[in-house]
């Protein structure tokens, strides 16, 4: 008796311990989107201020050109 007693108490013990990952799991699985989100938002960003960067130089360029060319005149 005391052989049964003591095997069903360990039985939720275990099922405790090897389904917490499988909890664990399941509570991160709904922030990943988010995160996801989040990358994608980060990414959009950063191309936006790559394009900016890039415009910046270009203009950066041509005021030094239009400089230039004043100097030689």
């Amino acid at each position: 008796m005391t052989r049964l007693t003591r095997k069903s108490s360990v039985t939720p013990a275990r099922m405790l311990v090897l389904g917490m990952p499988l909890l664990l799991l399941g509570a991160c699985a709904a922030p990943v989107t988010a995160a996801c989100d989040a990358c994608a938002t980060a990414a959009r960003a950063e191309a936006t201020a790559n394009q900016a960067l890039a415009t910046a130089q270009q203009a950066l360029a041509r005021a030094s050109q239009m400089y230039q060319r004043t100097l030689v005149k």
